[in-house]
């Protein structure tokens, strides 16, 4: 099976985020857990005098009135109160009037900034460029994705070779006229004359699955629905995939527990009720199942997790035994496994068995003791991310201080050189067919706009294939990395990025971002939003918080569970660097993360809302003691712990961003979700805003931003992406005193 991404011009940090927060599986594309992985200057006197204008009326701001029911939980004799709790009913009708009360809020008060326009025109004439996929080889085609620059959703191509006359062969615009409907994913039959896609409407993590005839270029009558967290595993005339129940009548499906995951076969040219179950664990309903197959399809695999933070269960079965029991390679959740290809009889597999930084062995089905595994790369002292192939070869996927490095072996392990890349980025791609001797992969940083190579394997030279053209001049910024810190003294590494010669000072209006959570490492990536903020003499700064991938699983484990206050250490830290080194001032520090980086703004507010100006948390777990209640939340236990255990309640209530506010002047801010939203549900964002507009003080507004016909983030259309950032830029600057 041979996967072509989405779209790879995307924020890998979104798409990382995209991916974190349920059991994901190993695909060869994706490999090994993966985790299927952001404005402003002078000021005039009349911009100050309109900034001061709604300041002064922001203790006026009419909030939508949120009734308080009285509703209190017990926890191991702790009583705690959930005054919001209605608003957990997303079909409710006072829920939907208080959301369009709250927008209405909102939109009136970006309305009143005079530059709003401003921020959209330049953002979308940014915007406006044409973004390429890596192309893929599969069958007699190659395929590769390309967005002309506003189209809502990127078009795939097809052409017969590299250069080649390509024609449309698929366009998601066409499923919608506002498009909201967005392509999930596609995978490729062995010949390449069938590709199997997922598309999701709003944003929800929901998929529906069809089949498209490649040599025709029509779909088939084949039709799945209810699939979710799935890949498409060929395998002869048909596939397998993951499905739950269908949600029970009356419900949205968007807030109930996702459980009960099964693996299906579905044969080509049948209707789904004729499907055949080949795997599920009643006797564990919160276990998560999904299958892959090899390349040559010789071998079945099924992988199992029991959270998103957990190792995984591997199961085998070999496509010439179709009625053998699958076995199992390994016990438990401690260890993530992860197939590669096969060798023959042999597994590929990336592990973190007994190599906290992963590695590659060679592993015998029929003795999958650890004893009998060979090792093909061993653990270095950089993160091994994955593992991809091409033309015989190896090409590990490494992350050193969270820049990417790509090495060249051969199929035993043997070292060829090191791949040269541009400079302090990442890369990704590097996928073939056996016979391919010239591969593509793409680089980007955060002033390199995403860039597709040609690589030659035998000589190891790289070409530019396609290179984009952006309306900016990349050679005026540059980006530094730093180290800092933490409140325990432990080292940080941070990017800093800004415009060459930018001098430290109180008028650099700064943006800090940060994800900081399972095992999810954030790369330096190229992003035509945030140019607003760097060509307005802006910073923006990642920190690379514990909690992510960056250096393996000891740096996930020192950041997950009891120890998730040091995530939170980190991310204050990163902020005092900035201010103590003189990048800006607290006055002109802006602070932001999405989902679990959500929850990450969200705990930062409550413990030190002095350390910034402006706060964006987007998507956020903000309610730590009933996340678990709802969709995929309770395979974050893993992550977070549960308010079930008595141990665990007690560090998650003292964290937990819905429970710590209080009377405080908190940071202007302006939460974002979507009420499609079924990973994180915005239940959570709506409880926090209501109890943030009850209880802070001063003149800072509070506000939430609710997208319609949008999810998690998946998938968003173009023209609701710069919505989005427009009333980003626009808020942060208008309580920043920034005049655009």
């Amino acid at each position: 099976m041979q996967r072509l991404p989405i779209d790879n011009n995307q924020q890998l940090s979104t798409i990382n985020e995209q991916l974190s927060f349920f059991p994901t599986f190993t695909g060869r594309n994706t490999q090994y857990k993966m985790k299927l992985r952001t404005l402003l200057l002078s000021i005039s006197c009349t911009g100050l005098a309109l900034s001061s204008a709604i300041a002064q009326n922001n203790t006026h701001l009419n909030y939508p009135k949120a009734h308080k029911a009285n509703v209190v939980d017990n926890y191991f004799g702790a009583k705690v109160t959930d005054p919001y709790r209605w608003m957990e009913n997303d079909t409710s009708k006072e829920v939907k009037q208080w959301v369009d009360a709250e927008n209405k809020v909102t939109q009136d008060y970006l309305s009143q900034i005079p530059y709003r326009q401003a921020i959209h025109d330049r953002l979308t004439k940014i915007w406006n460029y044409a973004r390429y996929s890596v192309p893929i080889h599969k069958g007699k085609h190659y395929f590769y994705y390309k967005n002309d620059g506003l189209q809502n959703q990127s078009v795939m191509y097809i052409q017969d070779r590299p250069n080649g006359k390509a024609t449309v062969f698929f366009d998601p615009n066409n499923l919608s006229k506002d498009g909201t409907v967005s392509l999930g994913g596609t995978s490729f039959n062995k010949d390449g004359t069938k590709m199997g896609y997922a598309i999701s409407r709003s944003g929800s993590d929901w998929q529906e699955i069809y089949v498209m005839d490649v040599n025709t270029g029509k779909r088939t009558s084949d039709s799945i629905r209810w699939a979710k967290f799935t890949d498409v595993a060929w395998q002869g005339d048909g596939f397998y995939y993951s499905r739950f129940d269908e949600p029970q009548t009356g419900t949205s499906g968007l807030t109930s527990q996702n459980v009960n995951q099964k693996i299906f076969f579905h044969k080509l040219g049948t209707p789904q009720t004729e499907d055949v179950k080949i795997f599920e664990d009643a006797a564990r309903p919160k276990i998560g199942f999904g299958a892959q197959t090899t390349e040559d399809e010789s071998y079945v695999l099924i992988y199992g997790t029991e959270g998103a933070s957990s190792g995984n269960e591997l199961y085998y079965r070999k496509a010439s035994e179709p009625q053998a029991p699958f076995k199992k390679i390994n016990d438990g959740f401690k260890y993530n496994f992860g197939v590669i290809n096969n060798v023959g009889d042999k597994l590929l597999v990336v592990t973190d068995k007994g190599a906290s930084k992963n590695k590659l062995i060679l592993v015998d089905p029929l003795k999958p003791d650890e004893a009998n595994w060979k090792t093909i790369i061993a653990e270095t002292n950089e993160t091994l991310q994955g593992v991809s192939q091409a033309y015989g070869k190896l090409f590990a996927h490494y992350m050193k201080d969270a820049v990417a490095h790509v090495y060249q072996y051969d199929i035993n392990g043997k070292l060829d050189h090191e791949v040269v890349l541009p400079g302090l980025g990442n890369a990704s791609g590097f996928e073939g067919l056996k016979n391919d001797k010239e591969i593509y992969y793409s680089y980007t940083s955060f002033t390199y706009p995403t860039t597709i190579f040609k690589y030659n394997i035998s000589n190891g030279k790289s070409t530019v294939y396609i290179k984009p053209d952006v309306d900016i001049n990349q050679d005026d910024y540059e980006t530094k990395q730093v180290f800092y810190p933490s409140k325990d003294g432990t080292m940080i590494p941070m990017f800093i990025v800004s415009k060459k010669g930018l001098m430290p000072g109180p008028n650099n209006p700064t943006l800090l971002y940060a994800y900081g959570g399972f095992n999810i490492s954030l790369f330096p990536d190229f992003s035509p939003a945030r140019m607003i903020l760097l060509e307005k003499g802006g910073i923006y700064a990642v920190a690379n918080l514990r909690g992510g991938g960056e250096y393996g699983e000891d740096w996930h484990k020192a950041g997950m569970l009891e120890h998730k206050q040091l995530v939170f250490d980190d991310f204050i830290a990163a902020g005092e660097y900035l201010v103590q080194n003189q990048y800006t001032i607290p006055t002109k520090l802006a602070i932001m993360g999405r989902s679990n980086g959500g929850l990450l703004i969200g705990a930062t507010m409550t413990q030190r809302p002095d350390l910034c100006k402006v706060a964006f948390p987007g998507v956020g777990v903000m309610d730590m003691l009933r996340y678990h209640k709802f969709t995929i939340g309770y395979a974050w236990a893993s992550e977070y712990g549960s308010s079930d255990d008595s141990t665990q309640f007690k560090y998650l209530y003292k964290y937990s961003p819905l429970h710590n506010l209080k009377k405080e002047n908190y940071p202007a801010t302006m939460i974002t979700t979507a009420d499609h939203d079924d990973r994180v549900v915005p239940a959570h964002s709506f409880k926090f805003a209501a109890t943030l507009q009850d209880k802070a003080v001063g003149d800072n507004p509070m506000l939430i931003r609710i997208d319609s016909k949008a999810g998690h983030g998946g998938g968003k259309p173009t023209t609701k992406q710069i919505d989005e950032w427009t009333d980003i830029w626009s808020f942060m600057f208008y309580n920043m005193d920034v005049k655009y």
